[in-house]
């Protein structure tokens, strides 16, 4: 069932779980995430960036036929659009959502640019997700991991102004692999729940983030984690142990990659309490 993120989100945020968003970048990784949905009965959020896939229409499209197929609710969301040619590529090939993210923006061209997004993207029923505070790069987290972080009176405001149907937001994470140990800031989150109490909140940065720090993030009121590196990992390590036989099948390298980043994605499905929370 093809749905919008702002119908999944809502739903999580009315019975109390979170929502995986695994990053894919071709369709054996869309065929994976929807297999995982179903086996858990579970919604699913499918990340796209723009520049992952020679054919973003195309990808696009195959994974909009296995949603519209599937048991379960599945939204197709556009990741990090940053520029007003990513926001058209994202409408015009079908995706059910799309995030707007001009983070790196001042206050106040964030929500200039935000708003034209949205006002856009609801006409034609797709949801909008930004972000506000800045989520860095775990290479560097020592520095982005601290700075940068979502005012909670500023959260509460931009909502109001943009009228967006999910937000971002950095309380402690990073995205890619962390150089330090990440530290969430729940005091910061809370209070931003506190004050934006009908809007779904999304965690960017969740791989290697920890179980204990996600579980108690979603339990604290993230809907959407974001994953991408530690699914990844999970394949490349399932193919190497696969290939330390010299006699591997060579048509099982790919399907062994996909074993090991299903086997991830499906332990945060559960960690997540999103497991037979489809409609």
């Amino acid at each position: 069932m093809l749905v919008t993120m702002k119908a999944i989100l809502l739903h999580a945020k009315e019975n109390n779980y979170g929502v995986t968003a695994p990053n894919i970048q071709n369709e054996d990784m869309a065929r994976a995430v929807v297999r995982v949905a179903e086996k858990c009965n579970a919604p699913m959020i499918i990340d796209i960036n723009s520049w992952v896939h020679p054919d973003i229409p195309w990808l696009v499209n195959f994974c909009r036929d296995l949603a519209i197929r599937s048991t379960v609710p599945i939204a197709i969301n556009l990741d990090h659009g940053k520029n007003y040619h990513d926001m058209i590529l994202g409408i015009r090939s079908g995706f059910t959502s799309i995030m707007v993210d001009r983070s790196s923006l001042p206050y106040e061209e964030n929500v200039a640019q935000t708003k034209e997004v949205v006002k856009m993207c609801h006409e034609l029923n797709i949801s909008v997700e930004a972000e506000l505070g800045h989520v860095g790069q775990g290479e560097q987290y020592d520095t982005d991991g601290i700075s940068n972080l979502t005012v909670p009176e500023e959260a509460s405001q931009f909502i109001k102004e943009t009228g967006v149907d999910c937000l971002a937001v950095a309380i402690g994470t990073a995205h890619g692999r962390y150089s330090g140990i990440p530290h969430i800031d729940f005091d910061r989150l809370a209070k931003i729940v506190e004050l934006c109490p009908d809007t779904p909140l999304v965690l960017h940065g969740g791989s290697g983030t920890g179980d204990a720090n996600l579980k108690k993030a979603v339990h604290s009121g993230i809907q959407k984690v974001n994953l991408a590196t530690e699914l990844v990992v999970a394949g490349r390590d399932t193919l190497a142990e696969f290939i330390q036989n010299p006699k591997f099948d060579k048509w099982e390298l790919m399907p062994s990659f996909i074993k090991g980043y299903s086997d991830k994605l499906e332990h945060y499905v559960r960690l997540f309490d999103q497991a037979d929370k489809a409609w």
